[in-house]
This record gives structure tokens, sequence and C-alpha cells, in this order.
């Protein structure tokens, strides 16, 4: 029984593993052993009318590769006729299911065997880490709605520790360490990523959604462009039977506990606005109502079918800003429409069509109020807010050849819109933005800030926009032991009008205050405020220009094999590689960066059978993740990007916050600390020469055993070195004098803000001499100043899950993990940046002084336990809890005991009251527990049609704090009172009631 048992595997491995299942992750295999030979056939039928006969072999084996997900029927036929069958068989994305017919285990139903083999407990089909979210698990679960709440379900995934969220808002995820831009997106196989940054990708109605398939690890050559994770989301289709429902979802304020409110830690600003208080969080309120509809069947049976899904949500409520912004109280309407449409048409047994519409979008507006702290009542109406509407489209067809019982191939076009607008509520041209007025000289206020009653920081073109298109063909091919899949996987992105420029007449005012015998940039030469007049007490203003607007592109391709080699009954290889290419061009269409030379990126992996049943499977995976360089560079680095400051005493404050009296610090222009004086660079001086794309090696082994008849276990060890990242380079002078040293006559005056290079090691700049011709200088890692980038990534998962069977189901799972370096990849969440690819570190040798450490997205321990019980036949509860170690908190200030500004960052440096302060020295946040419950009642009267469902999210109302204001100076030698405050907190404690029928 054994050997027969050994050669389902063998079957079971190589059809599961077939790439084919996995192309663009959107459909599953059925594979088995029969007691059949050569000339009989298993037919496998959807739901849908899909219908295809595959051969028997020679030792009884067959195999049904990339089928689309569903519900089959599974029957042997002989000489035309059935003999044996198997309903109700069920898909699971990107995996294969075993469905076998042989004459032991089968039962005689008058003259039809019919063999109910349960599937294995463990799928040793497969070598990649990843977790599958079904759409009845999703109904049962007490989850946020949207794809990266379900992706937090996944081991090692943790929401991000910047605040970062998509456009339509939801927080994004970190995985294995890497930053919440490092991600993939997919919908129904099209890449749906965020181009601009990085940010998210489209959600689909909830109720739309079939499966969501998280890959934490050691995914195919067919995904690139990621070194973090991939959230692939596939969409329910129609089928044979016509089904329709539809759901409403309550969450009222009245269900919501207060916000606790975060107060000045470290003294108070000259000008405090309600004394202690920094964020009347308890003053927000929020009440959501959401409806949705779907329906789905034939419009033609066996042929033609539709499905379509349909929710909005709306949100009123108000959020009581921090003291220190310029719009304390807004009161809020959000309308987020999403909607989902899928026609499949089968045009036969061997030619497929589908053709997906989605759209995911958010609109916002609102009213801005004074707010009066002492009485704790909102005051006078002071503007309209902005109107925005953010997300967008997405459309794709793909069709699906079976050409031969080996030869299968796919192509997939799609095109994505979304669009970025924001258009000003009652906006006051004339009016200048004061920031910051806290900090105004209060012997000039009477204590009292003054402002201009100008709410809007910064414009944009209301018609900013982002498109993407992406083009695929798969080929599949069998042969003999081997299954060989190979592709293209080309996108194009374009970001259209993206950018701002500062509001009113061009320009705002910030009030500082610092030590008025120290400079208060070294590096700007911008001289201590206490030489003259007005500035005798450190009090200073700072007038701030910026715009950056511009049209970009980018354009990737990627090509790719794999080999799924079954080398025996109990082992399989995958054997993948992986070429990308990627090109990236400025506002003018010119390319700055070119990166199409050969970046192999193998893909390996094993799957070991231990036992040869399909108990105990070891497994493990190594491969190399290119991830490409996002749009968001072109607008600064490779753009003409404006961003100048120009400080002045004052010796007066009108009315409307503006400084009068003005006297001008030296060196008495405008400055800016990168060189952003809004000249557009020479393409061919943006990156260095030669420069390599961000990539990361990961290396994974583990296992998973089966206990007992219930229980599955394991372990995995994970492993993941980022091996080279791009970022901005802006120490432009000493660039010029390394070029100076080399003899070239070089351009002192170069228009470059910054330089696109690969950090911690050494790079080949080309600059402009003064005959305007392009020059190369080389230069050192450590003549720039730089230790060698440093990310690493290590955890040991263990996991523990009881399978479904029929009255509950749990997963539980550990992760020890720690990600550790001096950079944490493209953006720095402890600052909140959003310039991907861009941010503060490498800029300047000073800035990256005392990095080293544990990074932003570190959470040494992550507990998460989740699952459903049935009570009774009409009751149901669940719960979700995750417990989750904090993050390392950062101390910034000046440079060195002196309080210097060597990189013209002001108070951004690794120091802390003049001393070196890396990473985790100042300690963590607190940790996170998160305890979300739910029960459900479907009354029988209602034959499980109508369902009531109430859930409770974060039961213990903890709030406990998920990021704290950095900054220790408010200016050199000055405490700074934010310092320390409490600026992201968990959500309070909130009810969510709902009732759904489903006919």
């Amino acid at each position: 029984m054994l050997s027969f048992r050994r050669s389902i595997l063998a079957a079971s491995l190589l059809a599961a593993l077939s790439p084919a299942a996995f192309a663009q992750s959107t459909t599953g295999s059925i594979y088995g052993q029969v007691d059949g030979g050569r000339g009989d056939v298993v037919r496998v039928t959807s739901d849908t009318g899909v219908t295809r006969e595959v051969p028997v072999d020679e030792r009884g084996r067959y195999s049904a590769a990339q089928l689309p997900l569903g519900t089959y029927a599974v029957a042997l036929v002989h000489e035309g006729a059935v003999t044996k069958s198997r309903d109700d068989v069920t898909l699971r994305v990107g995996s294969g299911v075993e469905v076998s017919f042989v004459a032991a285990e089968a039962t005689d139903l008058g003259g039809v065997d019919v063999r109910a083999n349960a599937l294995p407990s463990i799928d040793v089909s497969t070598v990649d880490s990843r977790t599958v979210v079904t759409s009845q698990q999703l109904a049962k679960l007490p989850l946020g709605r949207s794809s990266e709440a379900i992706a937090l379900l996944a081991p090692g995934a943790v929401n991000n520790s910047g605040s970062y969220t998509s456009a339509t808002g939801n927080s994004l995820v970190s995985f294995g360490g890497s930053a919440a831009s490092e991600n993939a997106y997919y919908v129904n196989g099209f890449n749906t990523t965020d181009p601009l940054r990085g940010f998210g990708g489209i959600s689909l109605p909830y109720g739309a959604i079939e499966q969501e398939e998280v890959f934490t690890g050691g995914y195919s050559a067919q995904y690139g462009r990621s070194d973090g994770g991939v959230i692939n989301v596939v969409g329910k289709r129609g089928t044979n039977e016509w089904h329709a429902g539809a759901q409403l979802i309550w969450e009222p304020n009245g269900l919501r506990a207060d916000g606790k409110n975060s107060y000045y830690t470290n003294g108070l600003p000259p000008q405090p606005v309600a004394g202690r208080l920094f964020q009347l969080n308890s003053a927000s309120t929020r009440t959501s109502t959401t409806a949705s509809l779907y329906g789905g069947g034939p419009l033609v049976k066996d042929k033609l079918y539709i499905f379509a899904a349909a929710e909005v949500e709306r949100q009123t409520g108000a959020v009581a800003n921090d003291v220190t912004q310029a719009t304390p109280y807004r009161s809020y309407r959000y309308q987020l429409p999403r909607w989902y449409t899928k026609l499949d048409w089968n045009i036969n047994d061997s030619n497929i069509v589908e053709v997906t519409g989605a759209s995911d979008k958010t609109e916002r507006s609102g009213t801005i109020y004074s707010y009066d702290y002492a009485d704790g009542h909102r005051g006078p109406r002071l503007s309209g807010a902005n109107n925005e509407k953010f997300g967008g489209d997405v459309y794709t067809a793909k069709y699906t050849g079976y050409l031969t019982d080996n030869l299968t191939i796919s192509a997939q076009y799609g095109k994505m819109r979304t669009n970025n607008y924001v258009s000003p509520s009652g906006y006051d041209e004339n009016a200048v933005y004061i920031d910051d007025a806290q900090f105004q000289n209060p012997a000039l206020t009477g204590g009292v800030p003054r402002t201009s009653g100008q709410t809007v920081t910064s414009l944009s073109n209301p018609g900013r926009r982002n498109e993407t298109t992406n083009t695929r063909f798969d080929v599949h091919y069998t042969l003999g032991d081997h299954a060989i899949t190979l592709g293209i996987d080309n996108q194009q992105a374009r970001a259209f009008d993206q950018g701002t420029a500062t509001s009113g007449p061009g320009y705002s005012w910030d009030y500082q205050q610092g030590d008025p015998a120290l400079p208060i940039s070294t590096g700007l030469g911008v001289d201590a405020p206490g030489n003259y007049p007005g500035g005798e007490e450190g009090y200073y203003v700072i007038r701030g220009v910026s715009s950056s607007l511009a049209t970009v592109r980018s354009s990737q391709r990627a090509q790719y094999v794999e080999d799924a080699w079954q080398v025996s009954d109990r082992w399989l290889l995958t054997l993948g590689l992986r070429n990308d290419q990627f090109t990236n061009y400025n506002a003018n269409g010119d390319q700055y960066i070119k990166q199409t030379s050969p970046q192999w990126a193998p893909r390996l992996g094993f799957s070991w059978d231990v036992n040869g049943d399909a108990s105990f499977k070891v497994y493990g995976n190594a491969g190399r993740y290119y991830l490409a360089l996002p749009l968001n560079p072109a607008l600064n680095a490779a753009g003409g990007a404006l961003s100048t400051s120009q400080y002045f005493t004052y010796q007066g404050i009108a009315p409307d916050g503006q400084p009068t009296g003005l006297t001008a610090i030296a060196p008495g222009v405008p400055v800016s600390a990168n060189n952003n004086f809004g000249q557009l660079p020479d393409p061919k001086t943006v990156a260095a020469r030669g420069m390599k794309p961000e990539n990361q090696d990961e290396y994974i082994l583990g296992f998973t055993k089966t206990f007992g008849p219930e229980w599955i276990y394991g372990a995995k060890l994970t492993y993941r070195k980022l091996r080279n990242a791009i970022d901005d380079y802006c120490d432009i002078q000493r660039i010029v004098e390394k070029g100076q040293s080399l003899g070239l006559n070089i351009d002192t005056a170069q228009a470059n803000s910054c330089y696109l290079f690969n950090p911690g090691q050494a790079n080949t700049f080309v600059l402009l001499d003064t005959a305007g011709n392009h020059v190369d200088v080389p230069i050192t890692n450590g003549e720039l100043g730089f230790d060698r980038l440093k990310r690493s990534y290590y955890s040991l998962e263990l996991l523990l899950e009881h399978p479904f069977d029929g009255t509950w189901y749990a997963r539980a799972n550990y992760v020890f993990s720690r990600s550790y370096g001096n950079t944490e990849g493209q953006l720095r969440s402890d600052l909140n940046q959003t310039a991907a690819s861009t941010s503060e570190d490498w800029d300047n040798a000073y800035i990256m002084e005392h990095t080293n450490g544990p990074q932003s997205n570190d959470h040494t321990h992550q507990f998460k336990l989740f699952g459903y019980w049935q009570i009774a036949p009409e009751w149901l509860v669940s719960g979700n809890v995750s417990i989750v170690s904090g993050t390392p908190r950062h101390c910034l200030g000046y440079y060195g005991p002196d309080h210097e500004d060597p990189g013209k960052y002001g108070g951004h440096y690794h120091y802390c009251d003049g001393e070196p302060s890396p990473p985790g020295t100042q300690g963590r946040t607190p940790w996170i527990r998160q305890i979300d419950l739910g029960v459900s009642w479907r009354p029988g009267f209602a034959e499980g049609k109508l369902a009531f469902n109430a859930n409770v999210f974060n039961v213990l109302n903890e709030q406990r704090a998920l990021q704290q204001y950095p900054y220790s100076e408010a200016g050199p030698g000055l405490p700074e009172p934010q310092f320390g405050v409490i600026t992201q907190r968990q959500a309070p404690r909130y009810g969510r009631l709902s009732v759904s029928y489903d006919f």
C-alpha cells in the first residue's frame, strides 16, 4: 500500500506544483491515481460548465492543471461510461486537490463507485510560504473589511509602524521586516500596486472576495517587483445557478469608546494652546454604515456567466486634530464606493475568456471649525475642508487555451487608472499659511497665537492621476516528470501632473525658536538668531517656498521560466529563473535610469514527503527578489523640485499671523538643504553609473507535520538579507570636491538636488564640467562617509492548526524575529516619510551615523490566534487575537554635543541631548494586544439564508501607543515640548452590527 501511495504522491506533486496552477495565482489543479489504464480518461466539470477530459497514463495517473477556481465534479470514464465519480471538489488558489479512485476505498452505488477520499492533511505540493483565506472564513471571522486587514492573519505580517495608508485609507502591511512600500498587490492576476510610491492596491467589495492568497516568502519566479510580500485577491465568478444577496453593516458611534487624549511630556511651547493637552482624541467621533449587494449566475447556461457585487460605505464624524494644526476640528463625510463585475465565457472546453472590472474609490468632504478647549465645545466655522477623490478603476481580460493535454497557454491584458483629486473648499488664495504658531514670541502676541485662518498648506493639480497597463503571457508544458512554465510580465506606468506647490501667495511662514547664541544651521550657513534685532531670545521665522509638479513614467519588463521536477516519489524540486528590466523617465520624457542588462533572480525550492503519506513535509527554498524603483523619485531627485527657506528675525506679528519688522539672518538669501532650486537636472547625471536595482536574498527551511487525526503543527526558519538598495545622496559638494581632486574641471553649480545611487558601496557619479561635458567621478563608500548597507531579517515561526471538522476551526502561530541594520529600506517610518527610495537615509554621512540597530518594523514577538466554533446549528462564535511586541523608539536631535547642523537637516540626527542615539536605545513602544470577538445567528425559520452578526473590536480598549514624536530639540540646544508625545494609538473599542440575506 505504501508504494501505491507513493505513486499517488508522485503524480500529485507534479500536477499541483505545475506552474500553470500558479500562473497569476487565479487557478488550481486536480490530480490523482485511478484504477484504470491507457485509454481511460478523467472528466472534470465545474459549476460554470467548464469540462476537461485528461488521459490516464499507463501507471494510472492523471493531472488536470490550470483550472479556474470553483467547485468541480470528477469522474473516471471507461469506454465512454462513468465508472467512478466524486462531487463537490473545491479548488484552492495556487494549490492542487487530490481526487483518487481506488477499488479498496470505493463504495458501489448502483454501478458507479464514489470515492469520498479526504484531502491530505498537509499540502506536500507547495514549497512557498503562504496563507489562503477563503470566502467562507471571511464570513465568519471578525476582521477589518480590506485586503490588508485579511493579510494580517498571515504569520510575520504586521501593521506598518509609520501610519502609512493606501489611497483609500487602508493601513499598509509590513512583511518580514520590509518597508510598507515593498509589497505587490494583485486582483485576478493583474498587478494593482500603486505605481507612484508602492502604497497598496485596489480592494474588492468584501463580499466579492472568493479567496485571498498572502505570500510571505518563497514565491514563484512568476512573481516579481516585491521584496516584502504579495497580496493576491481572487474575485468570485458566476455559476450555473443564480445566487444573490444583500448585507447592511452598522458601526455606530454609540458603540465606540472615547479616544484617549495625548499630552505634552517634555515641557510646553512658548504659547501653549490648551496647556499640557496635545490632542483631544476624546472629542473625535465616527459612525459608519455599509450597504452591499451581490448577484451571479448564467447568462447562457454552460457558456456565459456573470457575477457582480457593489458596496457603499458611508462614514460621518469628526476629528479633533492636534493643537499645532491650523485645522483644530474637522467634521467629515466620506463615501467609499466599490464595485466588481466578472464575465466568464466558455467558448468551448478548450478556450475560456474572462473579463474583470473593479473599482475602489474614496470621496471626502467636510467642514473645518475652531475649537474651544476650555469648555470642550466646537467653535465657529473656519472654512470648508478639501473635496477629495482617491482610488480608481481596473479592467482586465484574460484568455486561457487548453491546446493539448500537455500544453496550456494564457494571455492577460489590463489597465488601471487611479485618481488623486484634491480641491480646497472655500480656499483663500491671498491668505498665507502660518505653521507652528505656538512658537511665536508671546511678548508680541499677548500669549495667544495669531494665524491667518488659512487651512490649506499646499495645492495640487486637480487632474493628477496614475495609469498602469499590465501584459502577461504564460505557457505551460508537461514533459514527463517535468512541468515547465515560461512567460513574460510587462508593465507600463505613468503619473500625470503629480506633486504640490505652496498655497496662498506661494510662500508660508514657519515660526521657530532656538538657542540665541547657536547657529540655526551650520551646514546651510544660517547664523544664530541672537545676532539680529528681535532674536535676542532665539525667536525666528522661516519663509518657505516649494513646488514639484510633473508627469513621469516607467517601463518594467520581465521574463521567467520555471520547472517543477518530480525527482522521485517523495522529492520535488522547483527550479525557476526570472529576469527583470526597469527604465524610468523624467518630466521631459528622458531616461534617467536604464536597468536593462540581465538581472537574474533564481528561485529554488524543494518539498520532501518524509513518510510518503502526506503526514510529514519538509520544505525549503532560496531566491533573489528584485524591486523596481517607483515613480516618486522622478518628482524630486530626477525632477526640477523647488524647496527653499529664508530665515528672519522679527519684531512684530500682524493680526493675520504674518511677521513684521523682519531682519534677514545670514546668509540673507533663500537656501535649500538639497539644492532644490527648481532646475531640472541633466538626466544623464541623475543616477550613478551602472546603478543596480534594490534586491534581497531569502532562505527558508521548514516542516509541517500531522499530530493525530485532528491537528497540524510545524516550524519554519527564515533569513532575509537586503543586498542592494536605491536611495538619494545629497551632499553634492563632497562629490564635486572629489572630482576636482582628480583634476577634473568640475562645474561647481551642478543643477542636481541629489543623486540616486546604491548606498553602502562604491559608486561612480556623472557630473558636468565647465565645458558642459559629462565626466565620471568614482568615489568609494569610505569617501562618502558610510558604513556598508545592512538590513537583515531572521525569524522562527511556530504553527499549530486544527482544521475545520464541521464544528470548530483554530489556527495559532508564534513568530520570533529580528529586523536589524542601518536602513529600513525604501521608507523612514519613524519620520512618516512617504518619498519612497528618496527618504532622509543616506542623504549625507552625518545623517547615517549611529543608525545601526533594530529597524522600525522590528517586532521581536508576534502571537496570533484566530478561529470559530459552531456552538449550535444556529449559532457561531469567532475570535481573532493578536499580541505583538513594540517597535524601537527614536530620539533625534542636532548633531553632536555642540548641537550643530553639518548636513543641513536641522534636528534629524541620531543624537539625543548631544549623545549618540542608535535605534532602540530609547526602549520600545508598548506591546499591542488586539482582541476581536464575534457572534453570528442564523435562525432556523429562514433556512440559514438570514444572518445576524455582532462584532466587538479591541475588546480590552487599551489604545496603546503605536508611534511617538521622535524629535528632541525644537532648535539647537532647545528642548522640543512635543518629544515623546503619542502621535498614533490603537483604535478605541468599537462595535459592528450587521444583517445579511442570501437567496
